[in-house]
């Protein structure tokens, strides 16, 4: 992979990117990468995983308190024979 430097960034860039990477809860680099990703026009990385986005839309609804079945010993294998 390739890398780059980008010197005499303004600071309230900077303070704007930190910003927008905490909002999106990953590393100034890792929101440069997205950003860059975009503006070239390739595929963009998830913001979020498959049970992430399900948990969010759920969440609102509120948790679900299953009850467990006791655990007991283990069954015999079956014989094949």
């Amino acid at each position: 992979m390739a890398s780059i430097t980008i010197r005499n960034l303004d600071d309230d860039v900077k303070a704007g990117l930190r910003k927008r990477a905490a909002d999106h809860a990953r590393s100034m680099e890792e929101e440069v990468r997205v950003i860059l990703r975009e503006a070239v026009g390739r595929d963009a990385v998830p913001e979020m995983g498959l049970g992430t986005a399900i948990h969010e839309v759920f969440k609102p609804l509120g948790g679900v308190e299953l009850e467990l079945p006791p655990r007991g010993p283990m069954r015999e294998p079956p014989s094949f024979d």
